[in-house]
């Protein structure tokens, strides 16, 4: 795989340890609108988690 290529996976699953850090604080807040947002940002990063796992197999 391209030194290029392992970056982008690399930022990839940086970026839904992050996403799925904040959708939990969010998801934990009583307001409704933010609560879903929190939902969001967690499928989000299953999304991303699952795109890089297909990507390296």
């Amino acid at each position: 795989m391209p030194p290029i290529a392992s970056a982008a996976l690399g930022i990839a699953m940086l970026a839904a340890f992050l996403l799925a850090g904040v959708g939990i604080t969010q998801v934990r807040k009583p307001d409704r609108a933010v609560k879903q947002r929190g939902w969001l940002m967690i499928a989000m990063a299953v999304i991303l988690v699952a795109n890089v796992a297909i990507w390296t197999i």
